[in-house]
């Protein structure tokens, strides 16, 4: 069984800062890529990083400059640093991340966290 579980959303004003973390955990060999995702009510699940075993990250447009990806491999946990915060920012951040269970194989399966709530208020 392998879990992912995110910490750190809550209210924050605009202009404010959140650290999000994600700690996986359960039977892991290891995790090739690991990112943080948002979904604002009424709105589609959205890509907002992505950070790779080799450390190459990607962001959406709409954070760049903002927030940071970043992940400790001993620890299995990512982290999504989450500065000058917009009104635009809120919604349900989720954790996902690609993970092997054994040596043996070829693609590794994708697991999501159950999400934490990032509002900002204006």
């Amino acid at each position: 069984q392998v879990q992912l579980v995110e910490s750190g959303g809550g209210l924050v004003q605009a202009g404010g800062s959140l650290r999000l973390s994600c700690a996986a955990s359960g039977s892991i060999f290891s995790i090739n890529v690991m990112g943080w995702y948002h979904q604002a009510p009424g709105k589609q699940r959205e890509l907002v990083a992505v950070i790779n075993s080799g450390g190459s990250t990607k962001y959406a447009d709409s954070v760049k400059g903002r927030f940071t990806i970043s992940r400790d491999n001993a620890k299995n946990t990512v982290y999504l640093q989450m500065n000058s915060l917009k009104p635009e920012d809120t919604a349900v951040y989720y954790c996902n991340a690609m993970i092997f269970t054994t040596p043996y194989s070829l693609h590794g399966m994708d697991y999501w966290g159950k999400g934490t709530l990032v509002t900002v208020s204006s």
